[in-house]
């Protein structure tokens, strides 16, 4: 029987892979937490869960009429940034899959109402840097897949995907983390203001409502209050989370709902990304499981 060992909801935002020297220079000469926290979960979660499989809810990834996952032996190759090229610029990647647990989760989709999930292994599908940006960090040997958000889908499409995955964990016999990767709020300055706003403290978001509810989400992840948050869910939209927050809501029902009672631990601090909230948090598997049973 597989598990669900660790999960984050983790920023991938383009300066955590910028040269040193440029990303300290948008951040008055710091460094960016996002940055340093990722290298810290490397070294004290990652190395220590040694994974099987690193599944990523990719929030940079638009599908229509389907949520697809993919499903192809290796996808390999180089990555350029049609939206950031000038940041990411032929980045050579390789990430063997698992094709296996990939149809998994297909078969099981077919078998649930309203569940509309397919394996893709086609190895030209392209790769966003949702997830990408993470490999420099946290790669190892383990195999690595992503599911990205339909844009048509609901909450309940999100809640339903993130349940499928975990019977296909519970089915496996993988060691499986789950990345939410995306932002908090999530609405830029305008072209000629953010400039202005490329550093990380977060008198630079680009709101104080979306900084409140910032602050709100990440408290209650701290305190393992996943309920408050997927209630709240409809007032945390009014400062745009990004990908319709889908990357955390498929990634929590996976781990249990309103049931999780998983406290977060935070790698980085609340930071701001041109007007985006920011901010790396994990969550430990508890010993008596997701949701305290």
């Amino acid at each position: 029987m597989g598990e669900i060992v660790g999960a984050g909801l983790l920023a991938h935002v383009p300066t955590i892979v910028l040269p040193d020297d440029l990303r300290r220079e948008l951040n008055n000469g710091n460094e960016s937490t996002l940055y340093s926290g990722l290298h810290r979960l490397r070294s004290e979660v990652f190395d220590v869960l040694k994974p099987d499989l690193v599944l990523v809810f990719d929030s940079h990834w638009f599908t229509t009429v389907e949520f697809v996952v993919t499903a192809a032996e290796r996808r390999m190759g180089f990555f350029t940034s049609d939206e950031l090229p000038r940041g990411m610029s032929s980045v050579p990647y390789d990430m063997p899959g698992n094709p296996d647990f990939a149809r998994l989760i297909g078969k099981i989709a077919d078998e649930t109402d309203d569940c509309w999930i397919t394996p893709i292994d086609n190895e030209h599908l392209p790769v966003q840097y949702a997830t990408l940006n993470f490999l420099p960090f946290l790669q190892g040997d383990e195999a690595w897949s992503s599911i990205g958000v339909c844009q048509t889908a609901e909450s309940r499409d999100f809640a339903t995907v993130g349940q499928v995955v975990a019977e296909a964990v519970a089915l496996s016999d993988l060691r499986v983390v789950v990345i939410a990767s995306g932002a908090l709020s999530h609405t830029f300055h305008k072209l000629r203001h953010l400039r202005q706003h490329e550093a990380a403290p977060e008198e630079h978001i680009y709101s104080d409502e979306a900084r409140h509810w910032d602050h709100r989400v990440i408290d209650a992840l701290v305190r393992g209050d996943h309920a408050q948050v997927i209630h709240e869910m409809d007032e945390f939209m009014t400062v745009r989370p990004e990908g319709h927050f889908a990357h955390y809501q498929m990634m929590v029902h996976a781990l249990g709902g309103a049931a999780c009672t998983a406290p977060g631990r935070m790698y980085s601090q609340y930071e701001n990304s041109i007007g985006t909230g920011q901010v790396h948090v994990w969550f430990d598997r508890p010993a008596e499981g997701w949701t305290g049973n």
